[in-house]
């Protein structure tokens, strides 16, 4: 039996992850979780799964459980993702925190040796080249959680790494997909939180709508699979069906597919190097489906994924720089304080400001972050 600490438990994925714990009691015991402000789905994860250790956000709601659960340790903050990542039962860490919050303690829990399940993105992003030299320092297993990252992941499974000829990531579109940017000048937050296919997180939904999603998934895809740029490409696919390919140098192509169900990576990720079966599963019926399309994608149209190329392909703080300023814009967006198209406006903007450092180390990851975000609240005031 696997056991395992969670990340961002209440959250999208976090919850499906849940699902997928409750469900395989046989194959996986939760030792500890961290939630934030929902206490609703935390009791909830209490009761079923019984973890040892627990984090909330705030201080007064750990000593609030802490009255309702006396056999159950309590912590808060930024100090307990570290202990929820690090405890010592746990041997695979499920990193599901959205936003940069999850990087020092998915650093904490390699240097512990266990394995790394990560569906963070910004992790990646802003210190990739910190969490996979840490890794291999400790022998630490990185597995993606992302469906995408998870398809290129299967896809490469038994083969040499040398043959690769690129990575081909499949993106849905997003809510806008079928409108021209003029159209997209007055959008409403909910125009852009309903998703054609994938149940998600607002942050993510936002994401996918601007393309921002498949630009981090570019450069996450850059540092999990150590693959240039030039090799990295997106292909927009409706269905959903496909989650990402790899071609290979002989123009073989192989893909992973399957029905739009995140439990699916997430399970693959915790059973890992096995498969298990996935309770309440539905299965893929091409026939049913009829037709697969697909299309370029159009950089001048999605500035955002044009953008994270950029970011990319330069490397250092500015990816930090850029994935804080999306990170506020879409939190502005989300309050009303900006229009959708601005995202990718106030993102260029604080791009072109920023004085670049090539080889940062953590310190520098978290100070750049922090400012980033003060500049994005002085612009959208």
């Amino acid at each position: 039996m696997k056991k395992i600490s969670l990340l961002g438990a209440t959250g999208s994925i976090g919850w499906q992850t849940y699902d997928i714990l409750k469900e395989q009691r046989d194959a996986f015991q939760l030792v500890a979780f961290s939630s934030g402000k929902n206490l609703e789905k935390t009791r909830e994860m209490i009761e079923t799964l019984k973890p040892e250790l627990v984090s909330v956000q705030l201080e007064e709601d750990a000593l609030t459980l802490a009255k309702e659960y006396p056999n159950i340790q309590f912590t808060f903050g930024a100090k307990g993702l570290v202990e929820v990542a690090t405890h010592p039962d746990s041997t695979v860490l499920v990193n599901a925190v959205l936003g940069s919050v999850g990087l020092e303690s998915t650093l904490a829990a390699i240097r512990m040796g266990k394995t790394i399940a990560i569906a963070n993105k910004e992790t990646l992003v802003t210190a990739g080249h910190l969490v996979m030299a840490e890794a291999k320092k400790y022998k630490v297993a990185i597995l993606p959680v992302d469906s995408e990252h998870s398809a290129i992941f299967q896809s490469m499974n038994g083969e040499n790494p040398k043959n690769i000829e690129r990575l081909i990531i499949t993106a849905s579109g997003g809510s806008f997909r079928d409108k021209t940017r003029e159209q997209l000048k007055h959008v409403t937050v909910a125009d852009a939180l309903n998703h054609p296919n994938w149940s998600m997180g607002a942050k993510i939904t936002i994401d996918s709508a601007t393309m921002m999603n498949k630009g981090l998934e570019v450069i996450e895809a850059h540092v999990l699979f150590d693959m240039p740029y030039d090799k990295i490409d997106v292909l927009l696919h409706r269905e959903s069906i496909i989650h990402s390919l790899v071609e290979y140098h002989d123009t073989s192509v192989i893909a992973q597919l399957g029905t739009p169900d995140m439990r699916v990576p997430i399970q693959y990720a915790l059973s890992y190097p096995d498969r298990i079966p996935l309770q309440n599963g539905q299965r893929l019926n091409l026939a049913q489906i009829g037709q697969l399309h697909f299309q370029e994608m159009d950089f001048e149209r999605y500035p955002a994924l044009r953008l994270a190329y950029e970011a990319g392909r330069m490397g250092g703080t500015i990816l930090t720089a850029m994935n804080a300023a999306n990170e506020a814009a879409v939190a502005a967006f989300l309050q009303g304080k900006i229009t959708f198209l601005e995202i990718d406006e106030t993102i260029e903007r604080v791009m072109q400001a920023h004085q670049n450092i090539a080889v940062p180390d953590l310190q520098t990851i978290l100070h750049v972050d922090s400012e980033t975000r003060k500049i994005v609240l002085d612009m959208v005031k």
